[in-house]
């Protein structure tokens, strides 16, 4: 008897165990229909496709034991998947949920916002309350998904019984949380929602049984001018073994990661890897400092295969033990082949970082060549790594690291492929001079024929959810972002882009957010040597009426 989780076999449920273990709460695992039975508090989280949750729970025989469950009056809670598959249906996937909110999931509408819903926002109470037993808080949760519950009491009035919280995003208002009798579901991850997120998770089940006044609609939610969600800031970590077999967080200064010779140093360093901290420590450090989101990039050459890679699985895990914000894992993610001649595909190795606490992973080299053979056969293939893992876990999984360079050309003369994508010098500097931005691959080592807006064309058709624009011109110089690249990428999809490559100060990020569309920054170095700290951002950025998440 206790508190069960249900892991339908897809998506990081390891972060919500983690966070039940910070809390000090003891759970064991639904394995078989008959646990069940043993069940006095169930919780359903995941992150994915409506279709994969439904159909995993139907092949292992669970979807009616969880029915019956839910209709046996005990406690039970959803979390995003966890939640939708409460609902009749979703237009993600033909088979049906399961049934007990009478409304359907819908996509989002992409025409004024990026889609997926990533990021930080609001959850709006439908009864606001002053009990302390309640467990949402006004404070701002961790969201990611491309479909919704959308707020309509004139269409569904019998699911408007259910709502709990409403949130805007771009001009459309949707569902966030649900409650009624036993059961209580957030869209949002409080497992992912830092201190607020661990707070309503303990709330709620120290006081699952929690009653609110129900009989009157206090507040009629509205569409406000503006929604609310937050611009991000993202601390990234490139890691990889130092010349002692030691990974190390290390940065590059345009992607060199070796150490220069320097004259006034008794220390010879010259040549050695960059090594600016441990990775778990450091990552501990910025979620403490209130990092929005962490990246860990393997920027390591595989001895033998990512699944191999125990010391890195090991350092995802750790680091999982200690955030709990969103972390993106990179590199490898990709087919392999291991030295005994196993075949690993990227869908395995992606699996394998989500369920070591990964909440999404990070594609580089693998998204050009997956792009190559989109533009050459007109269509994808299936078999790439960004439409396998986003067709199983869903694109909000999958994010796109590009690495593009600037090729310049005459401005007066050029007339090659690339000249509806030329951008013009706009500084004293740069009068005069024209470029396009190519695509790079293997750390910006080999350069390939594709541009920016190819790629990132190719990538949001092919699935992914995010993409991660790097500058190689930019990286290591501090003089701010690339702008023109950022503005580039922004007017050609409608996934959400993240800022990299060229932070210096905290005006950078100013800068970036009031003249760009990005949805988040994201900086290392500044970081790691602490030339910049996070909450100096965020001041700066509330200061000037920027939307931040304040930790």
């Amino acid at each position: 008897m206790g508190l069960y989780l249900l892991d339908y076999g897809a998506g990081n449920v390891q972060s919500l165990a983690n966070s039940l273990t910070r809390l000090g709460h003891s759970f064991k695992w639904i394995s078989t229909p008959a646990d069940f039975d043993n069940a006095t508090i169930l919780i359903f989280p995941g992150v994915g496709a409506f279709g994969s949750a439904v159909q995993s729970l139907e092949s292992r025989g669970l979807r009616e034991p969880l029915l019956k469950y839910i209709q046996s009056g005990r406690p039970f809670m959803g979390i995003c998947i966890g939640m939708q598959i409460l609902f009749e249906s979703s237009t993600e996937a033909s088979c049906s949920g399961l049934g007990v909110i009478p409304c359907p999931i819908e996509e989002f509408d992409s025409r004024d916002k990026a889609v997926p819903h990533i990021g930080w926002n609001s959850a709006d109470l439908i009864h606001p309350t002053n009990n302390t037993a309640e467990p949402i808080n006004p404070v701002h949760y961790y969201f990611v998904h491309s479909f919704c519950a959308k707020y309509n009491p004139e269409k569904y009035p019998a699911a408007t019984e259910w709502v709990h919280s409403t949130t805007q995003y771009g001009q459309e208002l949707f569902i966030s949380s649900v409650r009624k009798g036993n059961v209580f579901g957030t869209q949002f991850h409080p497992e992912k929602s830092g201190t607020a997120g661990l707070t309503l998770l303990d709330a709620w089940l120290r006081n699952p049984d929690f009653e609110f006044d129900s009989t009157t609609l206090r507040v009629s939610p509205v569409l406000k001018p503006v929604h609310g969600l937050t611009k991000r800031i993202v601390a990234c970590m490139d890691v990889r073994a130092n010349d002692q077999g030691d990974l190390v967080v290390t940065k590059g200064d345009q992607y060199d990661v070796r150490e220069k010779a320097d004259p006034t140093s008794a220390v010879a360093t010259a040549g050695q890897v960059r090594n600016l901290g441990k990775p778990v420590a450091l990552a501990a450090r910025y979620f403490e400092q209130g990092a929005d989101e962490l990246c860990l990039l393997n920027i390591t050459s595989f001895r033998h295969s990512p699944l191999q890679d125990q010391p890195m699985l090991a350092v995802v895990r750790a680091a999982a033990e200690c955030v709990f914000v969103p972390l993106t894992i990179g590199g490898g993610i990709k087919d392999t082949v291991d030295p005994d001649g196993t075949k690993r595909s990227a869908l395995q190795v992606a699996g394998a970082y989500f369920r070591a606490g990964a909440d999404k992973v990070s594609i580089g080299s693998e998204a050009v060549y997956a792009v190559e053979r989109l533009r050459a056969a007109g269509k994808g293939d299936g078999t790439s790594a960004i439409e396998t893992i986003a067709r199983a876990y869903g694109r909000q999984a999958v994010v796109v690291s590009v690495d593009p360079r600037r090729v310049y050309v005459d401005p007066e003369t050029y007339d090659g492929p690339y000249k509806d994508e030329m951008v013009t010098g706009r500084t004293e500097k740069e009068k005069g001079k024209a470029w396009w931005y190519q695509c790079t691959v293997s750390g910006g080592r080999e350069s390939r024929k594709v541009s920016v807006v190819e790629l990132a064309r190719g990538v949001e058709a092919l699935g992914a959810g995010e993409i991660l624009v790097n500058s190689i011109d930019r990286d290591g110089t501090g003089l701010g972002f690339d702008l023109d690249l950022l503005n580039l990428v922004k007017k050609n999809v409608r996934i959400p882009v993240i800022a990299s490559s060229g932070a210096g100060s905290k005006e950078h990020f100013v800068e970036v957010f009031r003249e760009t569309g990005v949805e988040a920054g994201l900086a290392a170095g500044i970081f790691h040597r602490e030339q910049v700290r996070i909450v100096d951002v965020k001041d700066a950025l509330q200061t000037l009426g920027i939307n931040v998440r304040l930790a």
